[in-house]
Protein backbone atom coordinates (compact mmCIF):
# COMPACT_ATOMS: atom_id res chain seq x y z
CA UNK A 1 0.00 0.00 0.00
CA UNK A 2 1.44 3.40 -0.59
CA UNK A 3 0.73 6.46 1.33
CA UNK A 4 0.47 10.37 0.33
CA UNK A 5 2.39 12.26 2.66
CA UNK A 6 2.94 16.10 3.35
CA UNK A 7 5.77 18.07 5.02
CA UNK A 8 5.24 20.86 6.74
CA UNK A 9 8.83 21.89 8.48
CA UNK A 10 10.65 18.70 10.09
CA UNK A 11 6.96 16.87 10.12
CA UNK A 12 5.50 14.01 7.92
CA UNK A 13 1.91 12.94 7.73
CA UNK A 14 -0.75 11.23 5.61
CA UNK A 15 -3.00 13.11 3.79
CA UNK A 16 -5.84 10.56 4.54
CA UNK A 17 -6.14 10.87 8.17
CA UNK A 18 -7.83 13.90 9.41
CA UNK A 19 -6.89 13.96 13.20
CA UNK A 20 -4.41 12.69 16.21
CA UNK A 21 -6.04 12.69 19.45
CA UNK A 22 -2.99 13.16 21.81
CA UNK A 23 -3.67 11.79 25.69
CA UNK A 24 -0.88 11.80 27.88
CA UNK A 25 -0.91 9.31 30.93
CA UNK A 26 0.55 9.40 34.18
CA UNK A 27 -0.43 7.02 36.77
CA UNK A 28 -4.42 7.88 36.15
CA UNK A 29 -5.14 4.58 34.50
CA UNK A 30 -9.13 4.63 34.76
CA UNK A 31 -9.28 8.13 33.82
CA UNK A 32 -7.37 7.83 30.81
CA UNK A 33 -9.69 4.32 29.70
CA UNK A 34 -12.54 6.80 30.55
CA UNK A 35 -11.10 9.47 28.22
CA UNK A 36 -10.09 7.15 25.38
CA UNK A 37 -13.38 5.19 25.52
CA UNK A 38 -15.07 8.59 25.12
CA UNK A 39 -12.45 9.19 22.13
CA UNK A 40 -13.87 6.21 20.32
CA UNK A 41 -17.14 6.46 20.54
CA UNK A 42 -17.10 9.90 18.95
CA UNK A 43 -19.72 10.25 15.91
CA UNK A 44 -17.93 12.18 12.82
CA UNK A 45 -17.28 11.36 9.37
CA UNK A 46 -13.39 12.34 9.73
CA UNK A 47 -10.86 9.83 9.86
CA UNK A 48 -8.63 9.89 13.43
CA UNK A 49 -6.34 8.27 15.40
CA UNK A 50 -5.76 7.72 19.31
CA UNK A 51 -2.12 8.28 20.52
CA UNK A 52 -1.89 7.49 23.96
CA UNK A 53 1.56 8.36 25.57
CA UNK A 54 2.16 6.51 29.25
CA UNK A 55 5.16 8.96 31.17
CA UNK A 56 6.34 5.71 33.45
CA UNK A 57 3.06 5.14 35.24
CA UNK A 58 3.19 2.68 38.11
CA UNK A 59 -0.48 1.80 38.45
CA UNK A 60 -0.92 -0.34 35.54
CA UNK A 61 -2.09 2.63 33.19
CA UNK A 62 -0.12 1.24 30.00
CA UNK A 63 -1.33 -2.18 30.44
CA UNK A 64 -4.47 -1.54 30.79
CA UNK A 65 -4.89 0.68 27.71
CA UNK A 66 -3.12 -2.36 25.33
CA UNK A 67 -4.96 -4.85 26.50
CA UNK A 68 -8.46 -2.59 26.12
CA UNK A 69 -7.33 -0.56 23.21
CA UNK A 70 -5.85 -2.86 20.70
CA UNK A 71 -6.47 0.17 18.29
CA UNK A 72 -5.07 2.77 20.15
CA UNK A 73 -1.11 3.51 19.48
CA UNK A 74 0.47 3.67 22.76
CA UNK A 75 4.03 5.07 23.92
CA UNK A 76 5.78 3.85 26.85
CA UNK A 77 8.32 6.13 28.55
CA UNK A 78 10.85 4.50 31.19
CA UNK A 79 11.01 7.76 32.73
CA UNK A 80 8.07 10.48 33.12
CA UNK A 81 9.67 13.45 31.00
CA UNK A 82 6.37 15.70 31.58
CA UNK A 83 4.06 17.15 29.68
CA UNK A 84 5.04 19.03 26.52
CA UNK A 85 7.87 16.23 25.70
CA UNK A 86 5.74 13.59 25.88
CA UNK A 87 3.26 15.41 23.22
CA UNK A 88 6.58 16.35 21.06
CA UNK A 89 6.56 12.66 21.06
CA UNK A 90 3.29 12.14 20.12
CA UNK A 91 3.34 15.24 17.24
CA UNK A 92 6.22 13.75 15.83
CA UNK A 93 4.30 9.73 15.20
CA UNK A 94 0.84 11.83 14.45
CA UNK A 95 -0.54 11.43 11.19
CA UNK A 96 -3.50 13.37 11.31
CA UNK A 97 -4.09 17.38 9.56
CA UNK A 98 -4.93 18.31 12.83
CA UNK A 99 -3.71 17.80 16.25
CA UNK A 100 -5.15 17.23 19.33
CA UNK A 101 -3.98 17.69 23.15
CA UNK A 102 -6.90 16.10 25.13
CA UNK A 103 -6.29 15.61 28.97
CA UNK A 104 -6.37 12.43 30.19
CA UNK A 105 -8.98 13.29 32.82
CA UNK A 106 -11.53 14.46 30.11
CA UNK A 107 -14.39 13.21 28.51
CA UNK A 108 -15.57 13.92 25.20
CA UNK A 109 -19.38 14.66 23.80
CA UNK A 110 -19.97 11.78 20.72
CA UNK A 111 -19.92 15.45 18.40
CA UNK A 112 -17.11 17.03 19.68
CA UNK A 113 -14.63 16.38 16.79
CA UNK A 114 -17.19 16.48 14.08
CA UNK A 115 -18.41 20.09 15.49
CA UNK A 116 -14.48 21.26 16.01
CA UNK A 117 -13.61 19.91 12.73
CA UNK A 118 -16.29 21.62 10.84
CA UNK A 119 -15.09 24.43 12.22
CA UNK A 120 -11.80 24.29 11.52
CA UNK A 121 -12.04 23.37 7.81
CA UNK A 122 -14.92 26.44 6.97
CA UNK A 123 -12.41 29.17 9.25
CA UNK A 124 -8.39 28.22 7.46
CA UNK A 125 -6.63 31.12 9.24
CA UNK A 126 -7.32 29.88 12.44
CA UNK A 127 -4.30 27.97 13.77
CA UNK A 128 -5.99 26.61 17.12
CA UNK A 129 -9.69 26.15 18.80
CA UNK A 130 -10.83 24.72 21.93
CA UNK A 131 -14.66 23.91 22.66
CA UNK A 132 -16.16 24.78 26.14
CA UNK A 133 -14.62 23.11 28.84
CA UNK A 134 -17.08 22.46 31.84
CA UNK A 135 -16.06 20.48 35.24
CA UNK A 136 -18.67 18.06 36.59
CA UNK A 137 -20.72 20.36 38.38
CA UNK A 138 -21.60 22.24 35.19
CA UNK A 139 -19.52 25.27 35.96
CA UNK A 140 -16.88 26.39 33.02
CA UNK A 141 -13.25 25.59 33.37
CA UNK A 142 -12.37 29.66 32.87
CA UNK A 143 -8.92 28.80 31.80
CA UNK A 144 -10.31 26.89 28.44
CA UNK A 145 -10.20 30.50 26.86
CA UNK A 146 -7.74 33.37 28.15
CA UNK A 147 -6.03 36.48 27.72
CA UNK A 148 -2.38 36.38 28.28
CA UNK A 149 -1.25 36.40 31.50
CA UNK A 150 0.61 39.85 31.26
CA UNK A 151 1.85 41.66 34.41
CA UNK A 152 -1.30 43.92 34.51
CA UNK A 153 -3.65 41.23 33.86
CA UNK A 154 -2.68 39.04 36.35
CA UNK A 155 -2.49 41.54 38.84
CA UNK A 156 -6.33 42.50 38.47
CA UNK A 157 -7.17 38.47 38.91
CA UNK A 158 -4.72 37.90 41.81
CA UNK A 159 -5.92 41.04 43.36
CA UNK A 160 -10.11 40.18 43.19
CA UNK A 161 -10.53 43.26 40.34
CA UNK A 162 -12.04 40.40 38.25
CA UNK A 163 -14.25 39.94 40.61
CA UNK A 164 -15.35 43.06 41.62
CA UNK A 165 -15.36 44.47 38.09
CA UNK A 166 -17.39 41.24 36.60
CA UNK A 167 -18.35 43.56 33.26
CA UNK A 168 -15.11 45.28 32.92
CA UNK A 169 -12.72 44.36 29.74
CA UNK A 170 -9.76 45.45 31.35
CA UNK A 171 -10.42 43.91 34.74
CA UNK A 172 -11.48 40.56 33.00
CA UNK A 173 -8.57 40.58 30.61
CA UNK A 174 -7.26 37.34 32.02
CA UNK A 175 -10.11 35.16 32.33
CA UNK A 176 -12.74 36.82 29.82
CA UNK A 177 -15.29 37.02 32.85
CA UNK A 178 -17.64 39.57 30.49
CA UNK A 179 -17.57 37.42 27.63
CA UNK A 180 -20.67 34.77 27.67
CA UNK A 181 -19.19 31.65 27.40
CA UNK A 182 -22.17 30.84 25.17
CA UNK A 183 -20.86 33.04 22.24
CA UNK A 184 -17.97 32.46 20.18
CA UNK A 185 -14.87 34.45 20.16
CA UNK A 186 -11.65 35.25 19.44
CA UNK A 187 -8.87 34.06 22.56
CA UNK A 188 -5.35 34.94 23.18
CA UNK A 189 -5.03 31.33 24.33
CA UNK A 190 -7.07 27.94 25.28
CA UNK A 191 -6.30 25.49 27.58
CA UNK A 192 -4.19 21.81 27.15
CA UNK A 193 -6.40 19.91 27.98
CA UNK A 194 -7.86 20.69 25.02
CA UNK A 195 -6.28 22.16 22.09
CA UNK A 196 -7.14 21.71 18.76
CA UNK A 197 -4.65 22.93 16.47
CA UNK A 198 -3.99 22.82 12.77
CA UNK A 199 -0.40 20.89 11.47
CA UNK A 200 0.18 23.95 8.89
CA UNK A 201 0.97 25.98 12.37
CA UNK A 202 2.61 23.23 13.95
CA UNK A 203 5.01 23.27 11.25
CA UNK A 204 5.45 27.57 11.39
CA UNK A 205 5.80 27.83 14.87
CA UNK A 206 7.28 24.98 16.24
CA UNK A 207 6.42 21.91 18.81
CA UNK A 208 6.01 23.15 22.45
CA UNK A 209 8.90 24.49 24.21
CA UNK A 210 10.18 21.04 26.71
CA UNK A 211 11.49 23.60 29.32
CA UNK A 212 7.88 23.91 30.60
CA UNK A 213 7.81 20.47 32.46
CA UNK A 214 4.09 20.74 33.45
CA UNK A 215 1.93 23.64 33.23
CA UNK A 216 2.15 27.14 30.97
CA UNK A 217 2.91 24.94 28.09
CA UNK A 218 -0.18 25.83 26.49
CA UNK A 219 0.24 29.55 26.86
CA UNK A 220 2.88 29.07 25.46
CA UNK A 221 2.16 27.82 22.15
CA UNK A 222 -0.56 29.75 22.48
CA UNK A 223 1.51 32.86 22.35
CA UNK A 224 4.03 31.60 19.81
CA UNK A 225 0.89 31.08 17.65
CA UNK A 226 -0.58 34.44 17.65
CA UNK A 227 2.70 35.74 17.30
CA UNK A 228 2.86 33.71 13.80
CA UNK A 229 -0.01 35.75 12.71
CA UNK A 230 -2.68 32.74 13.45
CA UNK A 231 -5.82 32.96 15.21
CA UNK A 232 -7.23 31.67 17.84
CA UNK A 233 -10.76 30.70 18.79
CA UNK A 234 -13.04 29.60 21.27
CA UNK A 235 -15.96 27.86 19.92
CA UNK A 236 -18.31 27.15 22.55
CA UNK A 237 -20.66 24.59 20.07
CA UNK A 238 -19.53 21.44 21.79
CA UNK A 239 -18.61 20.71 24.95
CA UNK A 240 -16.72 18.45 27.16
CA UNK A 241 -16.21 17.41 30.83
CA UNK A 242 -12.68 17.88 32.34
CA UNK A 243 -12.44 16.24 36.01
CA UNK A 244 -9.28 18.42 36.93
CA UNK A 245 -8.32 15.98 39.22
CA UNK A 246 -4.78 17.67 40.23
CA UNK A 247 -6.66 21.26 41.65
CA UNK A 248 -8.50 19.32 44.47
CA UNK A 249 -7.18 18.61 47.48
CA UNK A 250 -3.83 18.57 48.49
CA UNK A 251 -1.04 17.92 45.78
CA UNK A 252 2.21 16.60 45.41
CA UNK A 253 4.86 19.85 46.20
CA UNK A 254 6.41 19.15 42.91
CA UNK A 255 3.49 19.74 41.44
CA UNK A 256 3.18 22.99 42.89
CA UNK A 257 7.08 24.59 42.38
CA UNK A 258 5.90 23.31 38.74
CA UNK A 259 2.85 25.44 38.68
CA UNK A 260 4.95 28.18 39.60
CA UNK A 261 7.91 27.52 37.91
CA UNK A 262 5.84 27.89 34.63
CA UNK A 263 4.59 31.42 35.69
CA UNK A 264 8.38 33.35 35.74
CA UNK A 265 9.05 30.82 32.91
CA UNK A 266 6.84 32.31 30.83
CA UNK A 267 7.32 35.95 32.05
CA UNK A 268 10.97 35.63 31.78
CA UNK A 269 10.50 34.78 27.77
CA UNK A 270 7.62 36.47 26.72
CA UNK A 271 7.35 39.98 28.63
CA UNK A 272 10.39 40.29 30.52
CA UNK A 273 12.33 42.39 28.33
CA UNK A 274 8.96 45.02 27.46
CA UNK A 275 8.84 45.87 31.52
CA UNK A 276 11.45 47.82 33.67
CA UNK A 277 13.57 45.80 36.02
CA UNK A 278 11.00 47.04 39.03
CA UNK A 279 7.77 45.28 37.15
CA UNK A 280 9.91 42.08 36.63
CA UNK A 281 11.16 42.00 40.04
CA UNK A 282 7.37 42.79 41.30
CA UNK A 283 6.66 39.60 39.29
CA UNK A 284 9.28 37.69 40.67
CA UNK A 285 8.36 38.31 44.03
CA UNK A 286 4.49 37.84 43.58
CA UNK A 287 4.74 34.30 42.17
CA UNK A 288 7.22 33.94 45.17
CA UNK A 289 4.92 34.83 47.71
CA UNK A 290 2.04 32.90 45.84
CA UNK A 291 4.43 30.04 46.06
CA UNK A 292 4.99 30.19 49.54
CA UNK A 293 1.34 30.21 50.28
CA UNK A 294 0.88 27.64 48.16
CA UNK A 295 3.26 25.37 49.74
CA UNK A 296 1.86 25.84 53.15
CA UNK A 297 -1.52 25.64 52.51
CA UNK A 298 -0.77 22.18 50.96
CA UNK A 299 1.37 21.14 53.87
CA UNK A 300 -1.37 22.00 56.69
CA UNK A 301 -4.13 19.90 54.14
CA UNK A 302 -1.47 17.06 54.49
CA UNK A 303 -1.34 17.42 58.85
CA UNK A 304 -5.40 17.44 58.58
CA UNK A 305 -5.34 14.51 56.16
CA UNK A 306 -3.38 12.90 58.73
CA UNK A 307 -5.04 13.39 61.97
CA UNK A 308 -8.38 12.45 60.03
CA UNK A 309 -6.79 9.19 59.14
Amino acid sequence: MSYNFIKYGDLFWMKTMDLSVIIISHNTRELTANAVESVLRSNTRYRFEVIVVDNASTDGSAEAIAARFPEVRLVRNAKNVGFARANNQAIRLARGRYILLLNSDTVVRPDTFETMLDFMEAHPRVGAAGCKVLLPDGSLDKACRRGFPTPAASFYYVFGLARLFPKSARFNAYHLGHLDPDTDHPVDCLVGAFMLVRRETIGQVGLLDERFFMYGEDVDWCFRIRQAGWDIHYWPRTSIVHYKRASWGRRPARVIREFHRSMWLFHRKHFAARYPFYVNALVGLGIGVRLAGALVKNGFLARLGGRRR
